[in-house]
């Protein structure tokens, strides 16, 4: 199971622009897997298996990213995958999921549910980005830089997109999952992809939410990794203060990419957090 790929057999028409979508099991209340930057559904892969069991699994490529279309001139920005995430819920049919996010995806989730009133029976947020500061190093250079990377010689941009996601993790990728997380960025049309979403990461798409974690209106529980080299633990525990009545878990031996170290821990944490 660990390396197949979860399939995306279903396309969702969102202004014109193609979001490739699947879902899992046929029973029980709905969850929502909503992936972070630069990855994709694929990150969900080992988890969605074992919740379909119980629940009905609804997972996606955000705009721009995977198997979702990637063209010049495209908003892909977390100013636009908020409203993005809240017409697939409509689109799905599905009324108070739980939501389960990851990096982008917490943002995402979090901008759904506070500006766009879309409910959650509950939120678990998995190193997500949501309180300012946020950016590795590279994200900065490139917004200052982006022609120079997007014109870069292919080697040369495959070689930053490994090192890249390499930082994700605190243990090396498995040979075959490191390659499905850089393959959707590679190819003309995946370099420009690749540096057009840096390019659109801005701070005050956190900002705008930052001062209303408090209008928060389900249950909300925060994983993560404490070897986490993109964004810091002492995040996590600046998050953890600011939402009332949070439930915070710190995963130890983790990286940024949970799902990829501590499966077991999200799955183990979700079931627990649903049914209290």
């Amino acid at each position: 199971m660990s390396n197949n790929p979860l399939a995306l057999p279903e396309t969702f028409d969102f202004h014109g622009q193609s979001v490739r979508w699947g879902r899992m099991g046929q029973k029980g209340p709905a969850v929502v897997m909503v992936h972070g930057t630069p990855f994709s559904s694929y990150v969900w892969r080992r988890i969605a298996p074992l919740l379909a069991e119980h629940y009905q699994v609804f997972y996606y490529d955000l705009l721009g990213y995977g198997q979702s279309e990637q063209k010049e001139g495209q908003d892909v920005s977390l100013g636009i995958q908020n409203d993005l995430l809240t017409e697939l819920l409509a689109h799905w049919e599905v009324e108070r999921p739980h939501v389960v996010a990851h990096d982008f995806g917490g943002a995402t989730s979090l901008r759904a549910h506070l500006l766009n009133k879309a409910d959650y029976a509950s939120l678990t947020l998995i190193d997500p980005v949501a309180i300012a500061p946020w950016g590795t190093p590279l994200i900065r250079h490139v917004r200052r830089h982006e022609q120079a990377f997007s014109e870069a010689p292919a080697y040369v941009h495959e070689a930053i997109v490994n090192a890249y996601i390499k930082g994700s993790t605190h243990r090396p990728l498995h040979a075959e999952d490191f390659h499905a997380y850089v393959k959707p960025w590679t190819g003309d049309v995946g370099q420009a992809a690749f540096y057009r979403q840096i390019v659109q990461m801005d701070e005050q798409y956190t900002d705008e939410i930052e001062h209303r974690f408090d209008e928060i209106r389900c249950p909300v529980q925060l994983l993560w990794g404490e070897q986490d080299d993109w964004i810091p633990i002492t995040q996590g525990d600046e998050l953890a203060r600011r939402i009332p009545g949070i439930t915070y878990v710190r995963v130890p031996g983790a990286g940024h990419l949970v799902q990829e170290e501590a499966p077991e821990v999200i799955v183990a944490q979700l079931f627990n957090f649903f049914r209290t």
